[in-house]
């Protein structure tokens, strides 16, 4: 097998997991770890992130890698992913294949990305995106065009447009996006994002606009307040939606509260829901906490109050031997007797285990059944004769974006 190619196989148990399966615990196989690893730039998996060596090192370098997935009841899939970068100029891109009625791979999705240093303060960034029509041809979906401006002092402007063809392949804007950073004192940064969309009498409308204070405080403290605000029949902003997240340091752990407020009927602005992330390393475990309360709770009508909906712990330990587990645990409330509490529902447990001529990577996935009892519904594994290092970081847990039903 060409150095590079990941395989794998999956068992699954239990069935079929639809598309509200949390998203947190749909965590990549080694073949993703080395995916990861080489497009950065294209997404940021939620619970893991990985780098190889072979993406960092001078300012003219290229590479190639590519991944196959091989899964139970799944069409195998290829990417390939290919780095080019030379002075002020650095292309990526990204193939994906899927196997044909053939046996054979065939083109499904291309995405190439050009980045360009215009100069030291501007970088102009083209992403195209493509898909294949009914005769497998290669055809243009969409378009992304974003430049951003650094200014003196820590200001930034950025411009991100996207376009989309029409029917007669003619690219129509869709969306524009214009954001602005400024700093207003020492330690306060103000960010402006304007959503502008199609309207009705033709060209561009303000749609949505959000308004972020952050603040550093001391001790290593941040706060900042987010507002979303939305037009309305009239044109005029109205508040839809306040965040209000406060930040603390102490050593290598580190406490979030975040707060979302959303106007009632009346207007009148209300708690709506609270998460509450706790980090901390000790003793080469990395342990991650988050904590999800909402005023609204399966099963049961609103009261007025806060309860907790969610609970979800990832811990990561590395061994000697440099065995890597990461474990994260989902606990919620039973809808039948959603005053009980929460239990636990979703138990994920993801092994990684280095070798000489490669490494391996296991995941199990427990479910809680219609017992109520916890058991295996999928066992994944794949194999990799991958030589580059790979680095794999847990991300702290997403917040409020799992099945929390007003922690949006």
């Amino acid at each position: 097998m060409p150095e590079g190619i990941a395989q794998g196989r999956s068992a699954n148990i239990g069935g079929q997991f639809g598309d509200d399966y949390p998203r947190r615990l749909r965590i990549a196989r080694l073949s993703q770890f080395l995916l990861l690893a080489t497009v950065a730039y294209f997404s940021t998996s939620p619970a893991l992130k990985a780098q190889t060596s072979d993406s960092q090192g001078s300012a003219n370098q290229s590479w190639t890698d590519t991944s196959e997935s091989h899964r139970d009841n799944t069409n195998p899939t290829r990417t390939v992913q290919s780095h080019t970068q030379s002075g002020n100029r650095t292309q990526d891109n990204q193939s994906v294949q899927r196997r044909g009625l053939d046996g054979r791979f065939e083109p499904y999705q291309d995405i190439e990305k050009t980045t360009v240093q215009v100069d030291a303060s501007t970088v102009r960034t083209t992403t195209r995106t493509f898909g294949r029509d009914a005769d497998g041809a290669k055809t243009l979906v969409q378009v992304t065009e974003e430049e951003s401006h650094t200014r003196p002092g820590g200001d930034s402007y950025v411009v991100r447009s996207t376009s989309n063809p029409d029917a007669n392949g003619n690219l129509q804007l869709a969306q524009r996006e214009i954001e602005e950073t400024k700093k207003t004192g020492k330690d306060v940064s103000e960010t402006k994002r304007t959503v502008m969309l199609p309207s009705s009498n033709g060209g561009l409308a303000p749609a949505m606009m959000t308004q972020e204070r952050r603040k550093q405080g001391a001790n290593d403290t941040v706060e900042s307040q987010k507002t979303t605000l939305l037009p309305d029949l009239n044109g005029k902003w109205q508040v839809s939606e306040v965040k209000q997240a406060t930040t603390r340091q102490d050593g290598k752990s580190s406490t979030t509260e975040e707060r979302v407020s959303r106007p009632d009927a009346d207007g009148k602005l209300g708690e709506v829901s609270r998460t509450v992330t706790k980090e901390s390393e000790s003793a080469g475990e990395k342990r991650s906490t988050v904590e999800t309360y909402s005023a609204d709770v399966p099963g049961a009508a609103r009261d007025g109050n806060l309860h907790m909906v969610q609970r979800a712990t990832t811990t990561q330990a590395t061994s000697s031997t440099g065995q890597q587990t990461t474990k994260h645990q989902v606990e919620q409330p039973d809808p039948g007797d959603p005053g009980a509490g929460v239990r636990v529902s979703i138990v994920t447990t993801d092994t990684v285990r280095p070798g000489a001529s490669g490494a391996q990577a296991t995941q199990t996935i427990e479910m809680r059944d219609a017992n109520g009892s916890l058991g295996v519904v999928s066992v994944d594994t794949t194999k990799s004769d991958n030589n580059h290092a790979v680095q794999v970081q847990i991300a702290p847990a997403e917040k409020s974006k799992t099945t929390a039903p007003s922690a949006k």
